[in-house]
């Protein structure tokens, strides 16, 4: 894993082998032609990847052991996904992860027992959080009541990523004025349940999902003494792993932005010889290098136990530092392409679009830094 040593961090031969073999994979396996050719696909992803991704173990990677996984934990999935973002590859993983580990932090040992190990085979999973658009909305309006001994649900979950493929769904419910958990498998759902979301970044998936109607057992309940944390550690864990991805493709736009530069004449010279040019460009280098930084100094001290203040304070600036650096790559990958930036066909635009997805999801750059405030000043 990753360790701190002399106040420096460095990896192991497990962690560099984990991000070596992902870096080589997302790079073959997801080219820009492939990406583009995906976009118009229904599900932004080749299906058979998901097989060869399982092979690998990625699904399960931060599981324990007794229940499938490989015990790297959650830092282990940091490499893969920034990884991701690099090469805009898309499968449902952070979905499935983040389902994963809905279950390891809130589930009974039967549920841990049951589901785990399916995960880490394959089973894709996703966790239907939000009610509205605001991730700062503590309200939830999906609810479920007792019927007959079984718990019925009534209301619809937006932004749902990866919901088309998923097979299992951790949903966020208001029970007696109380948030839980309840696991919902696909074919409980009606068919027209599920409703693709149109987003600016055509390489993700969401979508509306309607619960109403869906009745299950008690069982299916997750641990509700164990909601309430799980629920904060869960939307950390995903900031995180969002950040991962963001800092990932803020990498990406930057290399292109280069290239460019490097490459493009203007008045007899390459135009990456102008100051104007070099010094934003130096600072979308730092900018994503700040974020890396922050990035996996969460990933040191993140654990499968419920995330103290410290983690929490690392979780937040690693997503605020994230979506601030995608935000401005993406911007400067567009502009100095010049024209040809704002055209669909420049491949700068896969980033900014990339950037106004990711910098929303798991809460923005303000809701983050709104939250650290009193964590970092009281």
């Amino acid at each position: 894993m990753l360790k701190e040593a002399n106040n420096a961090m460095k990896f192991d031969d497990e962690q560099a082998m984990i991000m070596k073999s992902a870096r080589e994979f997302c790079r073959k396996k997801s080219p820009v032609s492939e990406v583009r050719e995906q976009l118009e696909t229904v599900n932004g992803y080749d299906p058979k990847l998901w097989d060869e991704i399982v092979e690998l173990g990625w699904p399960g990677v931060s599981f324990p052991e007794a229940f499938g996984g490989f015990a790297l934990g959650i830092e282990s999935v940091i490499s893969i996904t920034e990884s991701m973002g690099r090469y805009m590859f898309t499968p449902p993983l952070i979905s499935t992860i983040l389902a994963g580990q809905a279950i390891l932090r809130a589930g009974t040992e039967d549920q841990k027992n049951t589901w785990l190990p399916k995960i880490a085979d394959g089973t894709i999973g996703t966790v239907a959080l939000l009610d509205n658009e605001d991730w700062g909305n503590d309200t939830i309006s999906c609810v479920a009541k007792e019927q007959d001994g079984k718990l019925a649900l009534t209301g619809i979950k937006g932004f749902v990523t990866d919901a088309g493929v998923a097979e299992l769904f951790v949903v966020l419910v208001n029970l007696d004025k109380a948030p839980a958990f309840i696991i919902v498998n696909s074919d409980q759902l009606s068919e027209d349940a599920i409703v693709r979301q149109i987003l600016i970044d055509e390489t993700k998936r969401a979508f509306k999902v309607d619960f109403t109607g869906v009745v299950v057992e008690k069982s299916a309940m997750l641990d509700p003494e164990k909601s309430v944390t799980a629920l904060l550690d869960l939307k950390l864990v995903g900031a995180l792993l969002i950040a991962a991805e963001a800092t990932g493709s803020a990498a990406a736009a930057l290399d292109v932005t280069v290239e460019y530069l490097k490459n493009r004449k203007q008045f007899g010279k390459f135009i990456g010889s102008y100051q104007a040019l070099k010094h934003p460009t130096v600072k979308v280098l730092n900018s994503m290098e700040a974020a890396r930084n922050l990035l996996y100094h969460a990933a040191t001290i993140v654990g499968e136990g419920p995330l103290d203040k410290d983690m929490e304070i690392a979780c937040r600036m690693a997503k605020a530092q994230a979506s601030d650096a995608l935000a401005f790559a993406g911007d400067r990958a567009v502009q100095f392409h010049g024209g040809m930036g704002f055209t669909y066909e420049c491949d700068a635009q896969l980033y900014i679009r990339r950037a106004q997805w990711s910098q929303q999801l798991f809460g923005d750059a303000y809701h983050h830094r709104k939250r650290l405030a009193p964590l970092l000043l009281d």
